[in-house]
């Protein structure tokens, strides 16, 4: 199947990430140039060795926190590759903790990280996406804005705002072509699946193994997701296949979410 990719401009936040790595990688793969967005330096550095043999690149050290960067971030890959086509919004996550009793601060920090970063980079990039008539934006959350996640209470919240704006911004581009859309992924095996794992069994008492192992058994396939899974369903909603598909929200969970 032909998505339609070759030479359009993709910028991938999370690049060096597991999520994100696999999105860039199947996105150069169906001939997309990649802009590549990761705070980690060292980990945005290897992303860029390993897609820059497949197409043209763009590496930024984006720090998401920084909204007055927003601009000349911007700036730098599509001098580089062109402008903006599709924009793949991945912020990280804060850390475990009750929703109650959190500062201002906490809450501040985070939502200018996690949702503030999101707005404003797609803010930057529609207007050059309604002139052309083309535009894909792709959001990942967290199963949590479907099922809260006990002991992720900053996170359920934050990630719970971007339902409301994903699905309000695709009523208001949907007539220029552009779409706009959720994903939300189950228990992929990346590093901050591991990471939560690791403070689940701190916090029981219980080894990483054991917590695994429960967590494995609460999903109906019988594993965790593999991080390509993931990505191959980016690439379709990047697509023009998906032309259609606007204002929803995706699950990539093995059947893990209960609800309907």
């Amino acid at each position: 199947m032909d998505l339609e990719l070759q030479d359009k401009v993709a910028l991938v936040f999370g690049a060096g990430g597991g999520l994100g790595s696999a999105i860039a990688d199947v996105l150069a793969t169906e001939g997309a140039k990649i802009g590549l967005a990761d705070i980690n330096k060292e980990a945005l550095d290897a992303a860029t060795e390993r897609v820059g043999p497949q197409t043209d690149t763009a590496a930024v050290q984006w720090d998401l926190s920084d909204l007055d960067s927003i601009p000349d971030n911007i700036a730098a890959v599509e001098d580089k590759l062109g402008p903006i086509d599709i924009v793949v919004n991945m912020t990280g996550g804060p850390p475990p903790t009750p929703i109650s009793g959190q500062s201002r601060s906490a809450w501040s920090e985070h939502f200018e990280a996690m949702v503030l970063s999101v707005i404003g980079i797609v803010d930057a990039v529609v207007p050059g996406m309604r002139e052309r008539g083309w535009g894909r934006i792709i959001t990942s959350t967290s199963s949590g804005v479907v099922a809260p996640i006990p002991n992720l209470g900053l996170s359920n919240a934050l990630r719970s705002t971007l339902v409301g704006w994903n699905k309000t911004l695709a009523r208001e581009v949907g007539p220029y072509g552009i779409t706009s859309n959720i994903i939300i992924p189950g228990r992929i095996a990346t590093a901050r699946i591991t990471q939560l794992d690791r403070a689940k069994a701190t916090r029981e008492g219980r080894s990483v193994e054991d917590v695994a192992a429960e967590s494995v058994a609460s999903i109906p396939v019988g594993r965790y997701g593999r991080p390509s899974e993931y990505a191959d369903l980016v690439a379709f909603l990047a697509s023009q296949r998906a032309s259609y598909i606007t204002g929803s929200m995706i699950r990539v969970d093995g059947g893990l979410i209960a609800s309907v």
